[in-house]
């Protein structure tokens, strides 16, 4: 006959049971887990060994382009434009009339030295006829050195009032001609100023022309940049709106004082050969490599921060582990980063991968064995 077991006494016999197989499985657990410690994953990065190498600075700018010969044509005297016909970009020869004013008055006094001339040159005329009739009757002894010596005067003033009507008859002609305004060399409009019917005033831009085919690329440079450039170097100048289209160029001018509003020096830069597309006006950016100097360039992705300042992570090669130090940098941009204080020929540094680390961090090589 079988022995009845209560319910008391079967949760009593789980409870043991628990108690005796729980130490077991405590300690398989933690030798699981010191397992996955003892063997942590490396991280798989890229790295690059650093060098050093000579390159120079480069530096840009932007400017325009001018003609090399650039004249600004106004008239000499005042008036009323009667004609402006000029365009922009319109080549024009030399002698070409560009703009009339209205002659009116200016041939009112041409007429009137011409009649001044006349009146002049009859009283010439009167005064010679008696300079020589007194010539001869002195020689005959029949008037006196007195009325002689009236009529050489009288002669030696009426011809220099003739020449004075042929000075002011001269003046004229010229105040006629100043009422047309004519290219003194052929070139190009690239601006124009008021139009018919204005009054514009002696001086006054009328035509602005380039005269010669010659280009210049413009810039407004800083003095440090000024003082930073080699001797003699050759920029090269592309299209802002089309980098492919280029010339090269030298410095031909350096302004010889600075802007009083910008501080800085106008810098004329000749180009050889520039391209059709670069037409008077365009904007335009300069490109000049200064003197090469060693340098010490790694990849833009390499880059990362520490201490709110740039760093790197530094690859141990004897132990596979990265470290992070802070370095300093020189210039950048989207490719490339130029660190002038921080790091050493040789030394090995990661450039993908970087924002998985810390310190201390094992690490693989993609393209290695684990």
């Amino acid at each position: 006959m079988r022995a009845r077991v209560g319910p008391t006494t079967l949760y009593r016999m789980l409870m043991m049971a628990l108690i005796t197989i729980a130490p077991a499985l405590m300690v398989a657990a933690c030798q699981k887990e010191a397992d996955t410690a003892a063997a942590p994953v490396a991280r798989p990065v890229r790295t690059t060994t650093v060098e050093k190498r000579e390159a120079g600075q480069p530096l840009t700018f932007t400017g325009r382009i001018e003609a090399e010969d650039e004249a600004i044509l106004a008239f000499r005297i005042s008036g009323r434009l009667l004609e402006n016909g000029g365009k922009l970009g319109d080549r024009v020869q030399a002698g070409q009339i560009m703009a009339r004013l209205e002659p009116q008055n200016e041939l009112n006094t041409l007429h009137q030295a011409q009649a001044g001339l006349a009146a002049a040159q009859g009283q010439l005329t009167q005064a010679r006829n008696h300079f020589e009739r007194q010539q001869t009757l002195l020689a005959q002894g029949w008037t006196t050195r007195a009325n002689f010596d009236v009529a050489t005067q009288a002669q030696q003033t009426a011809q220099s009032q003739v020449d004075a009507a042929e000075a002011q008859l001269r003046i004229a002609h010229d105040l006629v001609s100043f009422t047309e305004l004519k290219a003194d060399a052929p070139g190009i409009i690239t601006a124009i100023g008021p139009g018919a019917g204005e009054v514009v005033q002696a001086g006054q831009m009328i035509v602005r022309l380039a005269r010669k085919d010659g280009r210049d690329a413009i810039f407004d440079i800083p003095a440090q940049l000024i003082r930073s450039a080699p001797a003699d170097p050759q920029i090269t100048v592309s299209l802002t709106d089309d980098p492919a289209v280029t010339a090269r160029g030298r410095v031909r001018e350096v302004a010889a004082q600075a802007n009083a509003v910008t501080r800085t020096f106008e810098v004329k830069v000749g180009l050889t050969a520039p391209p059709a597309a670069m037409r008077l006006g365009a904007t335009v950016i300069g490109r000049l490599e200064t003197d090469a100097v060693p340098i010490i360039d790694i990849p833009a992705t390499a880059l990362t921060r520490m201490n709110q300042q740039p760093a790197v992570w530094i690859v141990d090669p004897s132990t596979n582990t990265v470290s992070i130090r802070n370095v300093d940098v020189l210039r950048f941009d989207q490719a490339r980063v130029v660190v002038s204080q921080g790091l050493d020929t040789g030394e090995i540094v990661v450039t993908a991968g970087v924002q998985a680390l810390h310190p201390g961090q094992k690490i693989r090589l993609l393209g290695s064995e684990p």
